[in-house]
């Protein structure tokens, strides 16, 4: 897999209606703020991009695989994290803003539990197989940074799932299982071999990274010139 950071200039000149579908995998955790940012500059990046059809499936990712099932209480792990509050205030001031950018209205203090987002990884494991992975990453999310729901919460879970669209008794169902535990696990395991060392990491036609909650113009290069590619293209270079 190739980082590319920095899409190199100089998109050729290609017959745009000969443009493949491009795939995008995002390595995501629904506890990283920056991973909702990152989710609104792609959108603004795929709306630039009209002659594109991007496929996007949402792959998992821990922040902090150490947490309880039942997640921590928000002020220890906080305090655990940064060293205290004034230091974690200092960060997420920084995150404040750039979500104000996006017009995310992050309420970091109506968050009480810093969760365990394995399950929350299954539930869009399931949403994906409806093809409702978009509708279930947002609005867990918002239930997380702008409702401070506790997303290791059986009921949240299912209640996310259902606004999505899915059946919530099936996703009920699940949840009091290990289904798909193993494969979660593994699909984190994955990305942490591949060289994913922080989310948002955007892989594009599984072979090209861009990392981090990158501008939308950055992104929208980087799909370009990977469907362009696909079409015959210059190679797209890493920067």
């Amino acid at each position: 897999m190739t980082q590319t950071d920095t899409p190199a200039a100089g998109t050729p000149k290609i017959d745009t209606t000969a443009l493949e579908p491009v795939h995008i995998d995002i390595v995501s955790d629904v506890m990283c703020p920056w991973c909702y940012i990152g989710k609104r500059r792609l959108e603004k990046a795929l709306a630039t991009l009209d002659d594109v059809t991007v496929r996007v499936s949402w792959r998992p990712f821990q922040l902090d695989p150490t947490l309880p099932a039942d997640g921590k209480d928000r002020a220890q792990y906080l305090n655990e994290k940064f060293g205290g509050p004034d230091r974690a205030a200092e960060i997420y001031a920084r995150i404040t803003a750039a979500g104000a950018e996006e017009e995310i209205p992050f309420a970091f203090d109506k968050i009480t539990r810093s969760p365990n987002t394995l399950n929350a990884h299954r539930v869009i494991r399931w949403a994906g197989i409806e093809g409702l992975q978009d509708a279930v990453v947002e609005r867990l999310f918002q239930l997380y940074f702008i409702e401070g729901a506790d997303l290791t919460d059986p009921a949240v879970l299912e209640g996310a799932a259902a606004e999505a669209g899915m059946d919530p008794a099936m996703v009920a169902r699940l949840l009091a299982t290990d289904a798909d535990l193993a494969e979660t696990e593994a699909e984190i395991v994955h990305a942490q071999a591949i060289g994913v060392q922080g989310v948002p990491c955007f892989i594009i036609e599984n072979k090209y990274a861009v990392s981090g909650a990158q501008p939308a113009d950055v992104l929208a290069t980087a799909i370009r010139q990977v469907a362009v590619a696909k079409a015959g293209g210059d190679p797209v270079a890493a920067g």
